[in-house]
Order: C-alpha cells, then structure tokens, then sequence
C-alpha cells in the first residue's frame, strides 16, 4: 500500500503522541519530570487544608521533590497564609435580581528555608471565573458555584506547582 503511515501501528502512535501533547497542555505532565531544587518541601497549609491537600498530592505526583510530614524534615517550607474566596454580583435583571456573579480566589504563598530566607518572592495567585443562573435555579447555582471553586483551587494548585520550579537557593 502506498499509504503515507505505512503500517496502522504508526497512526496509532500518532494518535498517542497528539494525546499526550493535547495532556502536557493542561498543565499535567505524564511523568514525574517537575525539577526542583530542593529536595523535600513541607505545605504549611494550616489556614488553607483543602488546597494544601491538594497541593500535597501534586507536588507528591510530579517530580523530584518529597513532600515531608514535618517542617523539621524539609528543605523548604510552603506557607500558604491566605486563601480567600470572594463573590461579587456583576449583573443584574430588568427585575433587580442577580443575573451574574463574579467569583475571585486569592492564594497567597511564600517559599522560605527553616532560617527565614526566601527562596521565591512572597506571592499571590488570583483566580476570576463568572457564572449566570436564573432565580428559580438557586440548587443549581449552590452546585456550580462549588464546582468552579473547585476548578479554581485546582487551577491555583497548578499555578504554584509550576512556579516552584522557578525557586532559588538564597544566595
């Protein structure tokens, strides 16, 4: 056959490949191939113990760091002091009541060693996802609104993943 593949193995390899490009894209990697430079790193996540779980799990699955249970056992320590979540009405209805509404996550974090210096500059994530719903829909919008949430903190935790990789060693 004159076909441009060759054999039917080689479609099922590009298949395979565009997948997992279409998986590198969100964020997610295949393997453990996260490079940090430091080697184990404790989440204080005592006002945050959701994302901090979360983030525990991330951290656990991608790459060359261990997660240590104790602060005395890490190299670095995550301090995550804020975690905020805000919602604000963006629109209303000809009849005055709410059409849209904005919601905000803020995630503040800090990245130091156990003597207090800074291995990333103290920083903060902030995450805006809209939604609409109709008054007689009020389960539905309790229901998408912790959805979104949850998108939004998984969002957040991906965000501070990739931006451990950027962290120094004080100098």
């Amino acid at each position: 056959g004159g076909n441009a593949f060759g054999s039917p193995g080689s479609i099922r390899f590009v298949v395979a490949a565009a997948m997992a490009i279409a998986l590198a894209g969100c964020g997610f990697h295949l393997r453990g191939d996260a490079n940090y430079t430091f080697h184990t790193i404790f989440v204080n996540g005592t006002g945050a113990p959701t994302l901090a779980a979360e983030l525990r799990r991330a951290l656990g699955a991608t790459g060359s760091a261990k997660v240590a249970t104790d602060a005395k056992d890490a190299q670095v320590i995550l301090d995550i002091p804020v975690v905020a979540d805000d919602k604000e009405v963006l629109t209303l209805s000809g009849a005055g009541s709410v059409r849209e509404y904005l919601l905000i996550k803020r995630v503040q974090f800090r990245l130091h060693d156990s003597d207090g210096n800074e291995w990333l500059p103290p920083g903060e994530i902030t995450l805006r996802r809209t939604y609409s719903f109709s008054e007689s829909e009020v389960l539905a919008r309790d229901t998408q609104e912790q959805r979104l949430l949850r998108e939004m903190q998984t969002d957040a935790v991906q965000q501070i993943v990739r931006r451990l990789q950027a962290a120094k060693k004080p100098a």
